[in-house]
């Protein structure tokens, strides 16, 4: 699924993210200048605070300290996929979108974790991933917007940024600094938590680009003894957040075929065996089984079916 994640980065909220939107971000907007400075300001006056408390605070042994950190980060390790998670700030001014409910898309590839962000504005031109006076050095690595739609709960579409963030660690956090319009630095502490993996059709939804509607697209099949196999392209549609796909045989002999555990049957009586399945993924190899009559008894055989999104036609 590597070129999904890849899409994700990119057109992750065609889906999943389209509907967010802050119906506060209007006002916001008007007085960003004053939430700049009252910003500043209550960012000196927690830390005074914080390095008073920590003064007081007796010593945590380093070594339990380090045991606690890895018993977290084992405790909520995942599995790759894609999932919904809460993203919390420091700050009221930078936060996810109100109609996110506070959450954004997190994905986990090969361990890696990211999560999608959608904000409330444009006024938040780039994050970095750790504190100001490392963004401010040259060559620092920033993370650049991307473009997401929102619609607002009285009915208005806008376009917001959204950002893509590397989370080192669940359940705890870990510092990233943003840059505004007026070119300013603010160091923040954010965290995400409470992930929720999403059913295969919500993933697969979430990584593609494609709105709703039947799509022409070409097929790689591979599989069997290469006498028969299913015609390219192939039908696919999303509806109703899933997606499913019409293939078709080059063979009237094919009475069920099997994906990821489940039984599907022919949707025609008449010419070549038809069936209508769901795609678990896209440019990546599918293992289908299809049963046949044609010998003296009948076969499972093996099969694999790659979608290839790039080709993809609205029909």
């Amino acid at each position: 699924m590597k070129k999904n994640i890849m899409i994700v980065s990119a057109l992750l909220t065609v889906s999943l993210l389209g509907g967010c939107g802050n119906s506060n971000a209007i006002q916001e907007s008007d007085h960003t200048v004053i939430a700049d400075a009252a910003t500043e300001e209550s960012t000196e006056l927690s830390t005074e605070s914080v390095q008073e408390e920590a003064a007081e605070e007796p010593v945590e042994d380093s070594t339990e300290s380090e045991k606690t950190a890895e018993q977290t980060q084992e405790t909520v390790e995942l599995p790759d996929g894609i999932y919904t998670a809460e993203f919390t700030t420091d700050s009221s001014m930078f936060r996810v979108n109100e109609t996110c409910e506070g959450r954004g898309t997190l994905t986990v590839e090969n361990g890696v974790m990211t999560i999608h962000i959608t904000l409330g504005s444009k006024k938040i031109i780039n994050l970095y991933p750790g504190l100001v006076e490392d963004a401010e050095k040259e060559g620092a690595e920033l993370l650049f917007p991307t473009e997401d739609t929102v619609t607002y709960s009285d009915g208005m579409i806008e376009e917001v940024y959204g950002f893509d963030v590397p989370v080192p660690v669940l359940e705890t956090e870990f510092d990233l600094a943003l840059i505004g319009t007026k070119g300013k630095w603010y160091d923040h502490k954010v965290s995400v938590s409470d992930p929720v993996p999403l059913e295969i059709d919500e993933q697969v939804k979430a990584a593609v680009s494609l709105e709703e509607g039947t799509y022409s697209m070409e097929i790689t099949f591979a599989g069997g003894s290469g006498k028969a196999e299913i015609l390219s392209p192939a039908k696919v549609t999303l509806e109703d957040g899933k997606i499913t796909a019409t293939v078709q045989w080059n063979s009237p002999n094919y009475d069920y075929m099997i994906v990821d555990g489940e039984k599907y049957l022919p949707v025609n009586t008449e010419g070549d065996s038809v069936f209508e399945i769901p795609v678990l993924k896209f440019d990546e190899p599918i293992e289908v089984i299809g049963d046949t009559v044609a010998m003296s008894k009948p076969h499972e055989i093996e099969y694999t079916l790659t979608f290839h999104l790039d080709t993809a036609v609205k029909e």
